[in-house]
């Protein structure tokens, strides 16, 4: 048997998909994978460098699997993914422990790198592209869970919004074709899948080569041709993120509205609510534009849960400016928002600009968007208290072992109890309490079975 390999994912949606397919490919090369790390022959971390403490998380969790590990012998440490290509050889000088660097495109190589490093080549590096005839299926053993799949259908990114470093990550945008998505969608649909996410740095970008899979799908942009086809094979729930507003079409909307089954929940990142600071974040949208995307989705038949990202503190950012994004977030009401303190990113055209607000600042911004955000997400989760919602019971709750938790198809996360054998379903819970970020019910009905 080939060396044992384990995989701790670090990150995005987008790098737990890789993890799955680096996986795949390498149990199919005969490598074992451990869920092991203190066993393991080789330990692979696959990164992200969205943010600076998100990139150096990695150099700590190095020197604790050196310390914990059991082994006669060190194992072969090796980086993949975005840390690994923004930064390449120079890593090996960083931690000269590792020896194997692989970037975001090298994935499928992996096993063939591995092998290398394994046989003595000191300084295993591929930051080269994928290759035009690879795969992107994943194996159904290395999914990261039973009921719930992510199926990329574009990588890479074309926007280079200043402070971004995905462009420079993980490359040109690269859409698959949509009979491979969609032929991915009925296989897991096959096998007991109750939800996929379709997944990309930008999914309303989605362009594919060629009109295969959607010539029988209307609509006004190839993304909501690609909805309306996945929704077409029947899986129960099916949910994408992330959209990009300059690329988000009314027509998106109208295909939620026409099936079911494609949930109700968008996630539409605004990041500022300053025209200036749009302008110098280079997002190629003013608020206007962004609240007409708003008030298509508010104006759906059904209500669809609003989800966003903001940065505060971003360099030049004024106080006045930071109380427009205030503005902004209490007129659009999110379900959900994600707040990021501006960190630089070197190598982004953000890095040229004075940092100019200082850490301290930036904290004080952070609390009070999260303050407001708070107290605008108690009245929507209060209002959800009477409600049926239908949710895809996934595990054990971890506040309660007598609960069990889920998603709706709000992508609210639910908590009620429920008998473990019932992992897998859908059912229909009424909601009897708002928690901060998360609801609490009890089941109503029968579960849903499996079709």
């Amino acid at each position: 048997m080939r060396a044992s390999v384990y995989i701790e994912t670090l990150g995005c949606q987008m790098n737990v998909a890789d993890s799955e397919r680096a996986a795949t490919r390498l149990r199919a090369a005969g490598y074992d994978l451990t869920d092991r790390a203190e066993t393991a022959d080789v330990v692979l971390f696959n990164t992200c460098s969205v943010r600076a403490r998100a990139a150096q998380k990695v150099f700590t969790r190095i020197i604790e699997v050196r310390r914990a590990h059991t082994g006669g012998r060190q194992p072969l440490l090796g980086l993949m993914g975005c840390v690994a290509q923004l930064e390449g050889a120079s890593l090996f000088d960083k931690e000269p422990a590792l020896g194997l660097v692989a970037g975001t495109r090298a994935t499928d190589r992996l096993p063939a790198l591995i092998e290398s490093a394994l046989g003595g080549e000191a300084r295993t590096l591929d930051l080269g592209e994928r290759a035009e005839g690879d795969a992107w299926d994943v194996s159904l053993t290395e999914r990261h869970s039973p009921f719930v799949a992510f199926v990329p259908i574009i990588e890479g990114c074309n926007k280079f919004c200043s402070y971004c470093i995905v462009p420079f990550s993980r490359g040109r945008e690269r859409s698959r074709s949509a009979e491979e998505i969609v032929r991915e969608v009925q296989g897991l649909r096959a096998e007991g899948y109750r939800e996929v996410q379709l997944i990309g740095q930008n999914v309303n970008s989605y362009r594919p080569k060629t009109e295969d899979g959607l010539k029988d799908f209307r609509g006004a942009t190839p993304f909501s041709r690609l909805l309306r086809a996945v929704a077409a094979t029947g899986l129960e729930r099916i949910k994408f993120t992330t959209s990009f507003p300059r690329d988000f079409h009314t027509d998106i909307v109208a295909a939620l509205d026409e099936h079911e089954n494609l949930c109700d929940w968008v996630h539409l990142p605004v990041q500022s609510g300053s025209n200036r600071v749009l302008k110098a974040m280079r997002r190629g949208y003013k608020v206007a534009d962004y609240l007409k995307r708003v008030e298509a989705i508010r104006n759906a038949r059904r209500r669809l849960a609003l989800t966003s990202d903001v940065i505060v503190g971003f360099p030049g950012e004024t106080a006045e400016e930071f109380e427009e994004t205030l503005s902004l977030v209490e007129q659009c009401q999110y379900d959900g928002l994600y707040i990021f303190k501006y960190s630089e990113r070197q190598g982004t055209p953000a890095a040229a600009l004075a940092d100019d607000v200082s850490v301290e600042e930036k904290k004080t911004r952070f609390l009070a968007l999260e303050r407001q955000q708070r107290a605008n997400q108690t009245r929507i989760y209060e209002n959800y208290v009477g409600r049926e919602v239908k949710v895809l019971v996934e595990g054990e709750s971890a506040k309660s072992e007598q609960d069990m938790t889920g998603h709706s198809t709000c992508q609210k996360v639910v908590n009620f109890p429920c008998d473990a054998d019932l992992r897998g379903r859908v059912v229909n819970v009424r909601i009897t309490q708002a928690k901060t970020n998360s609801l609490y019910g009890e089941m109503t009905g029968e579960a849903a079975h499996v079709s």
